[in-house]
């Protein structure tokens, strides 16, 4: 029972196997045609204003739109904040930060639309911020 077992191993793992090939008539890097899907990276780097600070973020998780030269991503921000504060308390000048907003690339740049919270605290509410960002898209095509 062991040596057929095992033969059956050997002969699974010494087999070659073979992709299916693509018909000669359809092109598989057809750009004309949209498609959308799911990416945990998307190799995009913005820096913008937000809540009178700056930010550095890398598109994260998301669902991204692709149609030709254009592409329009929703998702996650994770992100670097730079803020300086102004009052008695202050709290460090870069943090760490999760985002979420839209980035529309055209062909190598990037322009984004991101939304970051700003958690309560003794002397403000919480409340969602609203910022502008440029940057560019490391992997095109």
């Amino acid at each position: 029972m062991k040596q057929t077992l095992l033969f059956y191993l050997l002969t699974l793992l010494l087999s070659n196997s073979f992709a299916q090939e693509t018909k000669s008539d359809e092109n598989p890097k057809d750009f004309t045609k949209p498609v959308i899907k799911f990416n945990p990276f998307d190799g995009t780097i913005i820096a913008g204003y937000v809540d009178n600070g700056a930010f550095l973020n890398f598109t994260g998780p998301n669902i991204s739109f692709t149609h030709k030269n254009s592409k329009i991503i929703l998702g996650m921000l994770p992100s670097l904040r730079y803020k300086e504060d102004n009052g008695i308390f202050k709290n460090a000048p870069i943090t760490p930060n999760l985002g979420i907003g839209v980035t529309y690339c055209y062909k190598m740049i990037a322009f984004q639309v991101p939304l970051y919270y700003n958690a309560k605290t003794a002397v403000a509410n919480g409340r969602w911020n609203i910022g502008i960002g440029i940057g560019v898209r490391l992997k095109y095509k």
